[in-house]
C-alpha cells in the first residue's frame, strides 16, 4: 500500500501526511484519554497528565532520534546535517521511552507528585501507544524478520509480503504489536487490584522485555552494539531484571482506607 495518505498536500511537492504519522497520533490521542480517564478515577487532575504529554512527547521524539543516530553515527559523520531530515526515517522506540521516563522523573518531581503512582497511571497508554504504532512498520514495510522460503508459512500474521524485496519474511511488527495489547490488557486488570506505587511500571518491565528480547531476535534491522549484540536486546534484559527487582523489593501492600481496622 501506499506510505502516504495525502501526498503533496495544498498542491506543495514533498509535502505528504505519512500514514505511520497518522497511526502514531492515534495511538497519543488514544493514549492520552486513556490517561485523563484513569487520572480522574484516581483523584489527579487530568490537567496534570495534559500538562506532562506536552513536555514529554517532543522529549520522546528527541531521543528517539539521537537514540537512533547513535548507534547508526557511520551514516550522518560526513554528513551531520542529515540527522534533521526525520522524513527520512530513523526512530527508536527505546530512546522515546527512555526520554518519557526522564521526563516523567523531573516533572513528578516539580509538581510533586508520588513518582511511581504517576507512573503508574501512564504506563498503560505508553504500551497502547506501541502497540498501535507498530502497525506503522508495516505501512513502511519495516521492522520486518527472517526470510520465510516455505509457501505453506506464507500468509499474514506469520508472515508479510516484502514488495520491494519480492520476499516474504517474518512479520515481527505484528508479534511485538500483538504482545503489547496482552500486556496493555492484563496492566489494565491489574491496575484495578494494585496497591503497591510501581507495581505496573515494573510488571511493564518485565513484560515489554522479555517480549521485545525474543521478538528483537527474529528481526533483520537490529541496531548492533557489537557485532552479534542486539542493542535492544541488551536493553530489554536489563528492564526484565530491573523489573523482577522491583517487584521483589516493592513494599508490601497498602491496605485501603476500608480494609483498616476501627479504633
Amino acid at each position: 500500500m501506499n506510505r502516504y495518505l495525502v501526498e503533496n498536500l495544498f498542491g506543495i511537492a514533498g509535502f505528504n501526511i505519512a500514514w505511520y504519522g497518522v497511526i502514531i497520533a492515534v495511538g497519543l490521542l488514544l493514549g492520552m484519554a486513556l490517561a485523563s480517564r484513569r487520572a480522574r478515577k484516581q483523584g489527579i487532575p487530568p490537567e496534570q497528565v495534559m500538562d506532562f504529554l506536552l513536555i514529554a512527547i517532543p522529549v520522546a521524539l528527541i531521543c528517539a532520534r539521537l537514540y537512533y543516530v547513535a548507534f547508526e553515527w557511520e551514516q550522518y559523520v560526513r554528513d551531520p546535517i542529515r540527522i534533521l531530515a526525520v522524513r527520512e526515517g530513523g526512530l527508536a522506540i527505546y530512546g522515546g521511552v527512555i526520554g518519557g521516563a526522564l521526563t516523567a522523573w523531573l516533572f513528578s518531581r516539580i509538581r510533586k507528585l508520588p513518582f511511581l503512582t504517576f507512573v503508574d497511571l501512564l504506563v498503560p497508554s505508553l504500551v497502547l501507544g506501541q502497540a498501535i504504532g507498530r502497525w506503522g512498520n508495516f505501512v513502511n514495510q519495516e521492522a520486518f524478520g527472517n526470510l520465510v522460503t516455505d509457501p505453506r508459512f506464507q500468509f499474514f500474521p506469520y508472515a508479510v509480503r516484502i514488495q520491494r524485496l519480492g520476499e516474504w519474511h517474518q512479520a515481527t511488527f505484528f508479534y511485538e504489536s500483538l504482545w503489547n495489547l496482552l500486556l496493555f490488557a492484563f496492566l489494565l486488570l491489574l491496575g484495578k487490584r494494585a496497591r503497591r506505587p510501581g507495581l505496573l511500571l515494573a510488571t511493564y518491565f518485565v513484560g515489554y522485555g522479555i517480549g521485545r528480547f525474543l521478538i528483537e531476535g527474529l528481526r533483520t534491522d537490529s541496531l548492533y552494539l557489537l557485532p552479534g549484540i542486539r542493542v535492544s536486546q541488551m536493553l530489554s534484559l536489563v528492564l526484565a531484571v530491573a523489573g523482577i527487582l522491583m517487584l521483589l523489593l516493592l513494599p508490601k501492600r497498602q491496605p485501603r482506607k476500608e480494609d483498616e481496622p476501627s479504633r
